[in-house]
């Protein structure tokens, strides 16, 4: 059985998490704390579920969900996630964050700026523009009409290639938008990010297309 390793506890990891177990994975799951804090989380997912530190759910995944904001210091476990297909469902938002200078000038973008800090991984953006409880109320069956599509960003075709599985598996079509440098084309303010409720693949296209940088982000 696939195992996801997930950073983040939060509402996207842990509802990622729901996600996951539902479609027939296993998760082990990490926070910024000790593993003993998720006990609640881990009971409520059952049997397919075990916390563990960053590294250890970074190691034991086939591939790595990191559901947490990025830091311009590295605070991830680079050694356990080399070689490994990472799925960054962080954005930017310099209220949270910061300002960074380097995205918000346009030089690069946040999923860039993981890439590099995981020079051994494969990153692709993912679940950025859409709200974590709509992972279950969104989601249709493959082939339905008007099914919600979700938009990958990455460098790495085999890393868009499971993103697409997956986003199938959880019920959502996909849009590639790659590589990593057009991942600001779904990020907060964008047409993208504005009809997060739902689009269509061929919407969610349109919506990537229509993306001007000089909405902030």
């Amino acid at each position: 059985m696939t195992v996801i390793g997930i950073i983040g506890g939060g509402e996207v990891g842990s509802q990622i998490a729901r996600a996951a177990i539902a479609s027939g994975y296993q998760v082990v799951i990490a926070n910024s704390r000790e593993p003993a804090t998720l006990k609640d989380l881990i009971e409520e997912l059952g049997p397919s579920a075990r916390a563990a530190t960053a590294a250890g759910a970074a190691e034991a995944g086939d591939f790595v969900i990191v559901a947490v904001p990025l830091k311009l210091v590295n605070d991830m476990p680079v050694e356990q996630l080399a070689g490994k297909i990472v799925l960054d469902t962080n954005n930017y938002m310099a209220w949270r964050d910061g300002h960074f200078a380097v995205i918000e000038s346009g030089g690069k973008t946040v999923h860039e700026l993981r890439q590099e800090q995981l020079p051994g991984a494969k990153v692709a953006q993912a679940f950025t523009h859409i709200q974590a409880p709509r992972l279950f109320l969104s989601a249709s069956p493959a082939g339905s009409p008007d099914r919600h599509a979700l938009s990958v960003s990455s460098d790495f075709p085999e890393a868009v290639a499971l993103v697409t599985r997956l986003y199938d598996q959880f019920g959502f079509d996909t849009a590639d938008n790659s590589p990593l440098s057009a991942s600001w084309r779904s990020g907060p303010g964008q047409p993208a990010w504005m009809a997060h409720a739902h689009q269509t693949r061929a919407e969610l296209l349109v919506n990537l297309a229509r993306a001007r940088k000089s909405i902030p982000a």
